[in-house]
This record gives C-alpha cells, structure tokens and sequence, in this order.
C-alpha cells in the first residue's frame, strides 16, 4: 500500500485530493496538512512513499517545505501542486528536490496518472518545463569512445525525450504503443547506465556534442 501525504492550505481542496487519493488501489491518503510547518513537523515521523505539495502556502511556501523535507527524507517523492504554471516557481520546486508538478485545475484522471506515474518513479511535468531542467543540468560532451552503441529507434525515442515529450506524445509521434515506448526506455537507460529520464536525455544531449549517431 502506497502511502500519501498532502500539503494544501484549501480545505475543500485539500478533502477532494484526499478523496482522490482513496480511489486509487493501493493508495491511500496518510494525512492532510494546512501548512508547510505542519507538514515538516510531521511528515518525517509520518514517512509517506510520497507528499502532494501545495507550491504557494501561507508562511512557508511549498518549495522551502519541499527542500527541508527532502534533507530529512532524501528519497521521497514530492508532487507539486499549483494553480497556474509558473515556470520559474515550478523550476525552483524542481530544484528544491520536487519530483514533479500538476496543475489543479488538471482532470481527477490527469491527477490520479500524475501519481501513478511518480509512484512508479516517473517525473510528471509538461514538455516546456521538462526541457528547462535537462538544459540546467546539461554536462559537456561525453568522449566518442565512451558513447554507447544505440539504435535509430532508440536515438529518435531519446530525441523526443530530450524535448520533454512525455511517453504517449513520444508514441504518438513515432507511431508505436506506449509499452513499447517504456520498453525502448528500458534499453535505452541499460545502454546509458542511467536510471531515470531527465539523466537520459542529460547523457543524450551530451553524445550530440560528440557527433554519435544511432545505429541499426
């Protein structure tokens, strides 16, 4: 059973994720916090598999909540949430240790697939967003003799990921299945000797500098 934890001042709100939460099979909603303070207080005690972070919070804002916990629980999942898409406060929540963001105003089905997806180690975020935080973190060229061997169906999933697609924009533009886009995914961080999207595409932008290319 997955437990969850949410950081939201809104009351109305913060009984609707709550609700949503217990929808989900295997999930259910640890508590509900009105504060960042509360929430810092308890939620290392509470230890959850993951925090629904409100981003604007009365006195401590969520991203100053998301970096304190994320010293104490360095492996927990946190899911921003916020109200309009503030791509510099939503960076900063990213760089807080946020493993990604939803809007609120986001479908129940959109928000219960946000979950799922960080759940299961994703990092939910729109392609604009997604593409800031590879570009931060962007490294210089990975040498030619140490850049692995990939397919050209591997290079062009890593292209569109390296462009913040997620993985059903990825299908729809390579015209394949979502699974076999996970399953592409799966060789490709083996191949890279990474573990998660945005070091995929870090590592991919790096090759590009070498002059690799994809090979049957």
């Amino acid at each position: 059973m997955k437990r969850i934890a949410i950081v939201e001042d809104n009351t109305t709100v913060r009984a609707s994720l709550a609700e949503l939460v217990e929808s989900i099979p295997g999930c259910e909603c640890l508590a509900g916090f009105a504060s960042g303070e509360e929430g810092l207080r308890l939620i290392p005690k509470l230890k959850p598999d993951l925090v629904m972070m409100d981003i604007n919070l009365p006195g401590m804002s969520g991203i100053e909540c998301t970096a304190k916990i994320k010293r104490l629980l360095p492996d927990l999942r946190v899911l921003i949430l916020t109200m309009y898409e503030d791509g510099d406060k939503i960076f900063d929540a990213l760089k807080a240790g946020a493993s990604g963001y939803i809007l609120k105003r986001s479908k129940p089905q959109d928000i219960v697939d946000a979950i799922r997806e960080i759940l299961a180690g994703g990092a939910p975020m729109t392609p604009a967003i997604a593409l800031k935080v590879v570009e931060s973190f962007r490294k210089p060229a990975v040498p030619e003799q140490e850049a692995p061997s990939l397919s050209a169906r591997e290079t062009e999933v890593l292209q569109c990921l390296a462009k913040g697609m997620a993985n059903k924009e990825i299908a729809d533009q390579l015209g394949m299945g979502v699974e076999t886009v996970r399953w592409h995914l799966k060789q490709i961080y083996e191949k890279l000797h990474v573990r998660c999207r945005t070091e995929a595409a870090v590592k991919f932008l790096g090759m590009q500098g070498s002059g690799e290319q994809g090979k049957d």
